[in-house]
């Protein structure tokens, strides 16, 4: 049971990595310029190492703590009496949290190398730490990045995709962002890892349109399932289910094969299945887990260098969740 505990822990916490990446990501609005890797050899060699390390120590010795990954880090600034920052937008709130790993490993670089390594770098280190410790592929990540100072959480409202999008929206959104199609279908392979709020697609099961309660697109054995984790009227907010069933703690291709057999959970994740080259994504994808895992690494320092701060913008804060200046 308590390897069971920490199975289920350890997935919510690298579930919630990958969630928050992907905020940060898309909320960035900011200038881009030029990352490289290698950015922290002379001035703190020992950065990513030392993030690495507190993340490892998170997965195996802290259940339930939750990391949160990104560009700019606005994801991790606190709310003040004057505003409601993007972490306690209805869109986050309660789904990311955990961001003490975060924390922990700012103190160890700041005591090291002190005003050296933005949140930004910190988050993006460790989000590509959370996929290797998932059995994913690892992957090289250009740094330089700077921390933002505002975090709004009405950007959430337009700028984060909700479970109840269609694969036109998904689309469209993405593309905003200088994303494709194929690298939309490609990320959205994150969710292969943790857990959700019933909230987030109990509409599937119990009111999904004026002529059927139930979605009809969900596998009927897989709806009876969830139906038992997440009854109807039931306002615990821990009810939580797997993202992907199969092997919700690691990353691989099963979030694709559940699509396939119409057990994907949100209304985003089995709507892939409803445009002919989506639906050929999906189906590659689920042959072929080495070419997934490569395109993801790829697609994900992609988004990593979307509207960056770097050079002399922004700040490098020395609490992750206070604005320095």
């Amino acid at each position: 049971k308590k390897n069971n505990l920490k199975e289920k822990m350890r997935s919510t916490m690298l579930k919630c990595i990958i969630s928050i990446v992907s905020v940060i990501y898309l909320l960035n609005q900011n200038a881009h310029c030029e990352l490289q890797v290698g950015f922290y050899s002379y001035s703190c060699g020992m950065a990513e190492f030392i993030v690495k390390d507190e993340v490892r120590k998170a997965v195996s010795n802290s259940p339930g703590i939750a990391a949160g990954l990104g560009c700019d880090a606005s994801v991790l600034l606190d709310s003040t009496p004057s505003n409601t920052a993007e972490k306690d937008s209805p869109a986050n709130k309660p789904s990311l949290r955990g961001y003490e790993v975060i924390d922990h490993a700012k103190a160890k670089l700041e005591a090291v190398c002190p005003g050296i390594v933005s949140c930004a770098d910190i988050l993006a280190f460790a989000a590509r730490d959370s996929v290797e410790l998932a059995e994913g592929l690892g992957y090289d990540v250009p740094a330089g990045r700077r921390d933002g100072r505002i975090s709004l959480a009405s950007d959430t409202r337009t700028e984060l995709p909700p479970p109840t999008f269609n694969v036109n929206q998904l689309t469209q959104l993405f593309a905003r962002k200088g994303l494709t199609q194929d690298e939309m279908v490609t990320l959205s392979g994150a969710h292969t890892i943790g857990r959700s709020h019933c909230s987030s697609f109990s509409k599937r099961l119990y009111n999904f349109s004026a002529s059927s309660r139930q979605d009809p697109s969900l596998d009927p054995s897989y709806a009876v399932r969830l139906k038992r984790q997440c009854p109807q009227g039931s306002t615990n907010p821990n009810l939580v289910v797997p993202m992907n069933p199969s092997s919700p703690g690691i990353a691989d291709v099963g979030y694709y094969v559940d699509i396939l057999e119409n057990r994907g959970l949100f209304t985003s994740d089995q709507t892939l299945l409803t445009n002919a080259e989506t639906a050929s994504q999906v189906e590659q994808n689920a042959r072929d887990s080495y070419q997934w895992a490569s395109k993801f690494a790829d697609a994900m320092v992609k988004m990593g260098q979307i509207s960056v701060l770097t050079g002399n913008a922004g700040e490098i804060r020395t609490n992750c969740r206070v604005v320095s200046s």
